[in-house]
C-alpha cells in the first residue's frame, strides 16, 4: 500500500469514528413541551438554569397538555421530547402509547397546584356563580325539567339563572388537547352537573353516559375555543368586556390590573383559597420524565434539582410569585425525593 492509499484509508477510517461520535454524541439541550399552564413556570425554571449553569436554557413549548404527551410518548430516541409538562396527570392511555413506542420508565413529578378561572375585564361586573350555573351554560345538553335533557336553549346568563346578567353566554376556552379543558369538564361542568340528583344517579349505572353529559361542551357558538395560547384570551377579553374566560389563576394573577376572576359557589380564586382546596375549579400542575434520557441528554439531572427545590417551587420560591399554588411541605419532600431518584410512575 503506498503513502497516499495509506492516507486516504487512515482519512476514511477517521470519518467513520467521527462520524460514530457524533452520531452517538448526546443533545446538548433540554426539549420540553406540553401544558399552557405550566408553560410560564416551566420557562421560569429553564431561563433561571440556562442563567445561573453552564448549561443552554431548555427549549420549552407550549402544546398542550394532550398534543405535549402524544409527542413525549412518540419514541424515546434524542429527537423526542425529554420532558412533558401536564395541567393534568397522565392517562393510562397515553402511558398504554409511551410503552407502545419504546418509553418504558416514566417519572411523575407532582410540582404544584393551580386555579381554573372563569375571568373577564375589569370593566364588567363581576359575575358569581355556581358549578350548576356553569354546567347550564356551557353544557352541550341539559336537563330539560323532565327526567332527560334537551340540546343546551341558553343564551344568556340570565337564561341560566335570574339573578345573574342578561348577557349573552360567550365564553373563550382551551381546545380539547388541553389539560385545562379536561380539568375544567371534570372539576366545573361535571361539578354542576351532579347537582341534579338523577344526573348523579347515572354516574352509578351508567358511567359512559353520565361523562358524555357532564363532560361535553356545546358547539352553537356559546363556548368558543380560542387556543393553547392563554394571553391571547386575555388580550380578547380586554378588547369585549362581554366575553368571558377559562385559564389558570397564573394568567389572571399576571393580568389582574385588566381582567378578574369570577366566583365560584361563593369562593373567590385567590391564592390562599385555592391553596386550601377551598376553591372549587382547582386542579394539580404536572411533569413527565423519560429516565432513560438523564444522563444521555446534558443537564437533565441539573434542571430536575432546580424545579424540586424549595428556591422554585417553595412557598416563598420564584414560581409562586408567579402564580403557581405550593404543595405543603410534606408533599414538596415527597416529590423531590421522587426526582432526584427517578421513581417509577405508579398509576
Amino acid at each position: 500500500m503506498n503513502k497516499k492509499t495509506t492516507f486516504l484509508a487512515l482519512l476514511m477510517g477517521l470519518s467513520v469514528v467521527a462520524l460514530g461520535a457524533t452520531g452517538a454524541m448526546a443533545r446538548d439541550q433540554i426539549r420540553i413541551v406540553g401544558s399552557s399552564t405550566v408553560f410560564p413556570f416551566s420557562t421560569a425554571v429553564a431561563e433561571r438554569f440556562g442563567r445561573n449553569t453552564d448549561f443552554k436554557t431548555p427549549v420549552v413549548e407550549s402544546t398542550g397538555s394532550g398534543g405535549g404527551l402524544k409527542l413525549f410518548c412518540s419514541g424515546a430516541g434524542q429527537d423526542t421530547p425529554d420532558i412533558a409538562n401536564a395541567s393534568r396527570r397522565i392517562k393510562a392511555s397515553e402511558v398504554e402509547l409511551c410503552a407502545q413506542n419504546g418509553v418504558a420508565d416514566i417519572v411523575e413529578v407532582k410540582i404544584g397546584y393551580d386555579g381554573i378561572v372563569l375571568a373577564n375585564s375589569n370593566s364588567s361586573a363581576q359575575l358569581d356563580v355556581s358549578l350548576r350555573d356553569i354546567f347550564l351554560a356551557l353544557a352541550k345538553n341539559v336537563p330539560d325539567g323532565h327526567g332527560a335533557t334537551m340540546p343546551n336553549p341558553y343564551i344568556t346568563w340570565q337564561d341560566v339563572n335570574a339573578v345573574l346578567p342578561d348577557v349573552k353566554i360567550e365564553v373563550l376556552g382551551p381546545p380539547p388537547t388541553s389539560g385545562t379543558r379536561d380539568a375544567f369538564a371534570e372539576l366545573a361542568l361535571e361539578g354542576g352537573c351532579k347537582t341534579f340528583d338523577w344526573i348523579a344517579a347515572l354516574k352509578g349505572s351508567d358511567k359512559p353516559a353520565f361523562k358524555a353529559l357532564c363532560h361535553t361542551i356545546r358547539e352553537d357558538g356559546a363556548y368558543i375555543e380560542a387556543g393553547e395560547n392563554d394571553n391571547l384570551i386575555v388580550q380578547k377579553l380586554n378588547a369585549n368586556p362581554s366575553a368571558f374566560g377559562v385559564f389558570g389563576f397564573s394568567f389572571l394573577d399576571q393580568n389582574s390590573d385588566s381582567i378578574q376572576g369570577s366566583i365560584v359557589n361563593g369562593v373567590a380564586p385567590e391564592f390562599e383559597e385555592i391553596s386550601s382546596g377551598n376553591y372549587p375549579i382547582s386542579r394539580s400542575l404536572y411533569f413527565y420524565v423519560k429516565a432513560s434520557h438523564v444522563g444521555d441528554i446534558t443537564g437533565m439531572e441539573e434542571f430536575l434539582s432546580e424545579f424540586a427545590n424549595d428556591r422554585a417551587w417553595g412557598p416563598d420560591g420564584y414560581l409562586a410569585d408567579k402564580g403557581m399554588i405550593p404543595m405543603s411541605d410534606a408533599e414538596r419532600i415527597e416529590w423531590a425525593t421522587r426526582a432526584e431518584n427517578l421513581t417509577n410512575l405508579n398509576m
